[in-house]
């Protein structure tokens, strides 16, 4: 069950001076809503990791010789063993954030490597808006699943209220720890997420030399959801070009037409789909856009030199299994 700030008995690392720290084989969170003159310093630094989102507000955070200030919607990661501090920007009149303590998982590492900032603190600023929302729900469903008793259901979780997330929805004060083996894995599952999703979403891929960003990102609609009904005028719109100019300046640009491109799209599509499952082959050019089976088997044909089902038997040595 959750305690406030100033109940935690038995779950922080006192060093010979300041700030407690919980040590690395718990998964510690919470939610905080801290006025300004709020301050945590740790000298000797901390031995598990510290992630924080801020949700309003603004905060500021020293690690070693590297700091930044933290505004809704940057994630702030402060690896272990460099003396850390954390407190309201100066000048801010508050800071609102969650934070998690844990031991982080390996694969986190090289999500993180790109936004180092030095001394073991990562920054990940300019998430995307459209993630805040999915982001502070994992962090909410982080903290129902911490409190998980056994294997029983979590308690519910604290919702937003209205479209937008509601700061004072959040669990001020309450301090989660995920004791059980479930409760843990649950918990750093839901922080997985977080880490996935603004690291993904943090920063655009580099266009090609030469590129035009709108074909570009054309192609990547294209390339994420190839079973879609996508058209000339479709993919246009959402790159705010007329039909004309879209296909035009796509064919110039890449070579082929967007349709040429759709349907390379949708055959790698369901090459992987043959790979990788057992669906029908009905199935599998349906869900790569093909309206029609018999259409999708000459396709695929021409494009890879065999049928569906001669390339899915191929793939898998005859068998499948």
């Amino acid at each position: 069950m959750p305690v406030r700030a100033d109940g935690l008995p038995g779950t922080a690392e006192h060093g010979h001076d300041g700030d407690p720290a919980p040590p690395p084989g718990l998964v510690v969170l919470g939610h905080f809503d801290q006025p300004s003159g709020y301050v945590v310093n740790r000298p000797r630094g901390s031995a598990s990791w510290l992630f924080t989102w801020t949700t309003g507000g603004r905060g500021r955070l020293w690690q070693g010789g590297a700091d930044t200030s933290a505004g809704p919607g940057r994630l702030v990661v402060l690896a272990p063993g460099a003396p850390h501090r954390y407190a309201v920007e100066p000048g801010a009149r508050r800071w609102r954030f969650w934070w998690a303590h844990c031991r982080a998982r390996p694969s986190w590492a090289a999500w993180l490597r790109p936004y180092e900032a030095g001394d073991g603190m990562f920054v990940v600023a300019s998430t995307p808006a459209g993630v805040h929302g999915r982001v502070e729900a994992a962090f909410r469903r982080m903290h129902a699943d911490a409190r998980r008793p056994g294997a029983g259901p979590p308690p519910p979780e604290t919702v937003a209220s209205g479209d937008a997330a509601d700061d004072t929805a959040d669990p001020d004060g309450q301090i989660a720890v995920a004791h059980g083996g479930v409760a843990r894995e649950l918990a750093l599952c839901a922080l997985e997420e977080i880490v996935l999703l603004t690291t993904a979403g943090a920063r655009p891929a580099a266009p090609r030399p030469g590129l035009d960003a709108r074909i570009q990102r054309a192609q990547e609609l294209i390339d994420a959801d190839p079973g879609a009904p996508h058209t000339v005028r479709s993919l246009a719109e959402q790159v705010s070009l007329s039909p004309s100019r879209f296909a035009h300046l796509f064919s110039r640009q890449l070579g082929r037409s967007p349709m040429r491109a759709l349907r390379e799209a949708r055959l790698r599509h369901a090459a992987r789909l043959l790979e990788g499952t057992d669906l029908p082959v009905e199935r599998v050019a349906a869900a790569s856009g093909f309206a029609s089976p018999f259409h999708f088997n000459r396709v695929f044909r021409e494009r890879y030199g065999t049928p569906p089902g001669a390339y899915r038997n191929a793939a898998h040595g005859g068998r499948w299994g």
